[in-house]
């Protein structure tokens, strides 16, 4: 009668190791079942369940595998299994999986502490842990990220509400946790669409363009309200536009030559469109900015509000449809519809309130920086991180992500 068997090694990690002991039982005719293996800092955790073909042999098998791992420097350990226990594992390859995601300037063991409690909390089993971003340095050079991806396995009865648990973890330590399904879809992703004024650039551009018409502190103050949710956005732009009637259109010129980009857009562009990602981006902002940001970054959908243009100047008003919330979440289901794709392969990316429909709709929807009432209602959020933390969430590692360009 077969017997089952889980072996585990570990010691100093090199070339061979698996070759060897495999070599060994290889001359048993064993049977492998499971096999995983990690490396922490040079250190190997090796284990393999194997169906050894009777028991007669297993005495001469587990012998030359504790001379052999001897002579390899390993340690080596047999746990036996039993048929049930076997098929207990078996069963439970049917059970979901989450991943979660934790992003942060630095990692601390009370990160991973919370994150393990909340697994326990929801009655998960942690299967892996991995880290995505790069290797730390002990004198830091350059700005630090930090990104780790815990794979856990077990149901989730309500899954908004562990991600509220996730957002208190989050805004307690001053770090990014994000839960995601680990299905399908979440290595399928192929089209992002950004908003853009306080999302791909770290500004509000009609505040700008207000401060230059000598505007700024009533236009800013309406901004606000908008974004918090305590004023229409049809309305609020409505007012703000009002109040730029006559400021020169050759003013925004210089607006645009200066026009910055926040921190890690590039970067995370440059790896989407390598990856085939069609790039959008829906704005309430003017088109006029969005092209420029287009051009530069190689994005392949802009829709923003056309500045109406009378003798040079502006005229208080914009061309064409307001470009609201509600409006957003259909100028991003007809672009996957025209791309061939369901909204779970869709990324949408915002910060304020009229960016919470299109985020409720994509299969992966982040608040950026976002306001409080966004953060709150949406499924996912980045605070810590630049827009290259979404790199992360799609389990991208260090190694896998290029630079972008002029960052």
């Amino acid at each position: 009668m077969s017997e089952l068997v889980l072996v585990n090694a570990s010691g100093r990690d090199r070339a061979g190791l698996t070759a060897a002991l495999s070599e060994v039982m290889a001359r048993y005719d064993v049977r492998v079942l499971d096999i995983g293996q990690a490396v922490i800092h040079d250190s190997l955790a090796w284990g393999m369940v194997i169906e050894v073909p009777s028991a007669a042999a297993s005495s001469p098998l587990f012998k030359e595998l504790v001379f052999r791992a001897h002579e390899l420097e390993l340690n080596v350990h047999f746990s036996p299994i039993s048929t049930q226990e076997y098929s207990d594992w078996i069963s439970a390859k049917g059970q979901p999986r989450h991943i979660i995601t934790l992003l942060g300037r630095g990692l601390s063991a009370a990160h991973v502490e919370s994150i393990a409690r909340i697994a326990e909390r929801w009655n998960l089993n942690i299967e892996r842990i991995e880290r995505l971003s790069g290797r730390q340095p002990l004198v830091e050079l350059g700005e630090r990220r930090s990104a780790v991806q815990f794979v856990v396995r077990g149901e989730v009865d309500d899954l908004a509400l562990m991600r509220r648990d996730c957002l208190h973890l989050a805004q307690e330590l001053a770090v990014d946790v994000a839960v995601q399904e680990d299905d399908v879809f979440l290595r399928n992703r192929r089209l992002v669409c950004f908003d853009m004024d306080s999302t791909l650039v770290p500004m509000e551009l009609i505040d700008e363009m207000a401060r230059v018409a000598g505007v700024g502190t009533q236009v800013a103050q309406i901004t606000a309200a908008a974004m918090r949710g305590e004023l229409d956005f049809r309305e609020s732009l409505r007012q703000r536009m009002a109040l730029l009637s006559g400021l020169e259109f050759s003013k925004l010129e210089a607006i645009a030559e200066s026009l910055p980009v926040t921190e890690g857009a590039e970067r995370l562009i440059t790896n989407l469109r390598r990856l085939g990602f069609k790039v959008a981006i829906l704005s309430g902002g003017f088109q006029y900015f969005a092209e420029v940001l287009q051009r530069r970054l190689g994005i392949d959908y802009v829709f923003a509000h056309e500045l109406e243009v009378l003798d040079g100047k502006l005229t208080g008003r914009v061309c064409g449809d307001i470009i609201d919330g509600d409006r957003k979440a259909l100028l991003l289901r007809q672009l996957a519809k025209a791309e061939g794709l369901r909204l779970e392969q869709v990324i949408a990316v915002g910060d304020g309130a009229n960016d919470l429909p299109m985020l409720s709709i994509a299969g992966l929807g982040i608040a950026f920086h976002a306001k409080p009432v966004v953060r709150a209602h949406a499924r996912h959020a980045i605070a810590t991180l630049g827009l290259d933390g979404i790199l992360y969430l799609l389990g991208m590692r260090e190694r896998d992500i290029e630079e972008g360009v002029n960052e």
